[in-house]
């Protein structure tokens, strides 16, 4: 049986933040009260300088099926306006998601079906287990995956994205994987934490603030042109990092043989 709470948040490991969705009997399934709970997690843990991770997680069987049926059921009778607005927060939430300071991990098992696929193509790196279903099934529906779009399509490329959403084809974790949805395939759920394990202390090997800044700059580089601004920005931002108090110890650290502060 489930928490009533439908998304839980662990913090009790140190500088390890885990978001669970916890609505496991209907698959994890989003509503607006799954959504207002997200954007209110996210939008705190944005200024929580002590969590230096974030870990996406899902209970029972599923990571998340998508959009709760009773949800899509009411809906369909709003007004436009009405719609709009309830889309919005699904559209805020991701964008939260998608700009925390700290590292993301999307722990994947079983189906992560529209929202749910959207959650992990929003998050910075994805573990799947090999199970996991993936799949956007909106136009099955009559529907497209507006609000996610701008993540999948940065995830795997808008000439995949336009097949998978015109075809809404369901497909396994080694197919994500190819395409670039997923980082990881592992074997089964002991191995997905054992990744987990893995990956959460290469994030703690490295600075903080040199993550955030690392996150930053995929954001202002991606897709522009290499030409002089672009150098100028790109020789500034090493120039800050190293003149940085992260840079001088991680430098000083590295020269004395010595693990620097954030490794303590």
């Amino acid at each position: 049986m489930s928490d009533e709470t439908p998304v839980l948040f662990d913090a009790t490991r140190a500088g390890v933040g885990v978001i669970t969705l916890n609505r496991p009997e209907i698959h994890n399934a989003f509503n607006p009260d799954v959504i207002a709970h997200l954007n209110d997690l996210l939008e705190e843990l944005r200024g929580q300088d002590h969590i230096r991770v974030v870990l996406l997680k899902g209970a029972g069987k599923s990571f998340s099926a998508g959009a709760d049926l009773n949800w899509m059921r009411h809906a369909g009778d709003w007004t436009h306006d009405d719609n709009e607005k309830d889309a919005n927060g699904m559209a805020e939430m991701l964008a939260r998601l998608r700009g925390l300071p700290q590292p993301t991990i999307a722990l994947v098992h079983g189906p992560a079906i529209a929202g749910g696929m959207g959650l992990v193509a929003a998050s910075d790196i994805v573990v799947a287990t090999r199970n996991a279903i993936f799949g956007l099934s909106e136009v099955h529906l009559g529907l497209t995956p507006a609000t996610i779009s701008p993540y999948v399509i940065e995830a795997v490329g808008p000439r995949m994205a336009r097949a998978l959403f015109v075809t809404g084809e369901r497909f396994d974790a080694k197919y994500a994987e190819k395409i670039g949805l997923v980082h990881y395939v592992v074997e089964d759920q002991d191995a997905l934490a054992d990744m987990e394990e893995h990956l959460v202390k290469l994030v703690f090997k490295g600075a903080p603030g040199a993550i955030r800044a690392a996150k930053d700059l995929v954001e202002d580089v991606k897709f522009r042109e290499i030409d002089k601004h672009m150098r100028g920005l790109t020789s500034k931002r090493i120039a800050d990092r190293r003149a940085s108090d992260e840079g001088k110890e991680g430098l000083d650290a590295f020269l004395n043989k010595r693990k620097p502060g954030w490794q303590e």
